[in-house]
């Protein structure tokens, strides 16, 4: 093989690698977004359900305080429903808080995003640090070993970076145990 051709043959393969990590860690960084959309969504309907509930629970029981206010007796019937209401403000404001758990979750899904994030800035710098030792009147054998010594630095850098990053997003559950998502 000619000179030439084993050069182009490493800035195509370190190109390549480059392009190929690029796309790899931005597709991770749009899933990761994605996802935490949909959690933010899934606990903004899940708050606002409870948080309506526990406000109609909370009239109904308002009615009967006022009842009582005016004088009249409550029947039965009606302080058994007092009674129950007390049990259903409990199980929606669980629900709210089971429902702010997602917030840990998306925690860690912005944290493993702007990891990645600054990992591809990191493995872009180190292209750029690397390229500034590549000088106009190398040879192409300097050059050819520039290069190989680039393309093992951004594969390190690379392994180590995936190796950072955990795939599942996990919860403690209050009332189901632990959940692991994504």
């Amino acid at each position: 093989m000619t000179r030439k051709k084993i050069l182009g043959s490493h800035v195509k393969r370190l190109l390549s690698g480059v392009s190929d990590h690029g796309k790899r860690h931005l597709t991770e960084v749009e899933t990761d977004l994605i996802q935490t959309q949909l959690l933010l969504e899934e606990a903004i309907d899940k708050l606002t359900s409870s948080f309506m509930a526990i406000h109609s629970v909370v009239g109904a029981r308002q009615d009967c305080v006022n009842q009582l206010l005016d004088g009249a007796t409550l029947s039965e019937e009606q302080r058994a429903q007092l009674a129950q209401l007390s049990g259903e403000v409990g199980a929606h404001v669980n629900a709210a808080i089971t429902s702010m758990q997602f917030q840990d979750m998306t925690s860690q899904l912005i944290d493993r995003t702007l990891k990645r994030v600054t990992g591809l800035r990191e493995f872009l710098g180190t292209l750029g640090a690397h390229s500034a030792d590549v000088l106009p009147e190398h040879g192409s054998e300097e050059i050819v070993d520039l290069l190989g010594k680039v393309s093992m630095a951004l594969a390190i850098q690379s392994l180590e970076l995936r190796s950072v990053l955990r795939k599942a997003v996990n919860q403690q559950h209050l009332e189901s145990g632990d959940i692991e998502l994504f």
